[in-house]
């Protein structure tokens, strides 16, 4: 369990389209609050998920082999599918002129929801953390969070290590921008125009590792 929390915690906090949207909370007025808006509701999130799975195992991992177990494997052989599928899509249509137009445009959309008025209310921040939320994967995690035993103490340090992890990019932004605002303001403006130019293979190849790694997973764990 541990090992799948971990990688799809890196999955999720290195998606490009939430840091480039959290580089422009914080170039907003009054961006430090905005920001801390924005990773409250993405934490907000990723606890609400783990907290309904646990209530409806009770915190006991379901039986091998039982139909709980098997059907929270089969939907995340489905999740690692489906991953597969979309980075595949995503590769296949990379070279389509007006595909990568109307990437760039829902990218610029969904990262400048304002139309760059350098203007956000706390609401918006925090929709834009749930919009943006990584939901393939969450669902992902929340497969995995079903195999949880909160009788260990070490389950507790996992769940709470995966929603950190999840979140460690935009808590690094958060801080840098905190402690050294100037510094902080030019790289990280420099990091959104990075990651646009390399949103979409960062997309294809995150969809594809990831996906293969919960298809194989999942197929193992059935067979085995």
């Amino acid at each position: 369990m541990v090992l799948d929390l971990l990688l799809i915690a890196v999955a999720i906090t290195l998606d490009p389209l939430p840091i480039m949207a959290f580089v422009l909370v914080l170039s907003s007025y009054k961006g430090v609050w905005r920001g801390l808006v924005f990773i409250l509701a993405w934490l907000a999130c990723l606890v609400a998920v783990i907290a309904l799975v646990l209530l409806f195992t009770g915190g006991q991992p379901p039986p091998p082999r039982s139909a709980p177990s098997t059907a929270a494997l089969a939907a995340k052989l489905a999740i690692g599918i489906g991953l597969v599928l979309y980075g595949e899509y995503r590769r296949r249509k990379r070279g389509a002129p007006h595909e990568a137009a109307e990437g760039q445009g829902r990218a610029k959309h969904a990262s400048d929801p304002h139309g760059g008025s350098g203007r956000m209310s706390p609401w918006s921040a925090a929709a834009l953390a749930v919009f943006l939320q990584p939901w393939g994967l969450v669902a992902a995690a929340a497969t995995v969070v079903v195999r949880a035993d909160l009788s260990h103490v070490a389950t507790y340090a996992a769940l709470f290590g995966f929603c950190i992890l999840a979140t460690a990019s935009l808590l690094a932004a958060e801080l840098y921008t905190v402690f050294a605002p100037e510094a902080a303001g030019a790289r990280l403006k420099r990091l959104r125009t990075w990651l646009q130019e390399h949103e979409e293979p960062a997309i294809i190849v995150g969809s594809l590792v990831m996906g293969l790694w919960l298809t194989g997973n999942s197929i193992y764990q059935l067979t085995s």
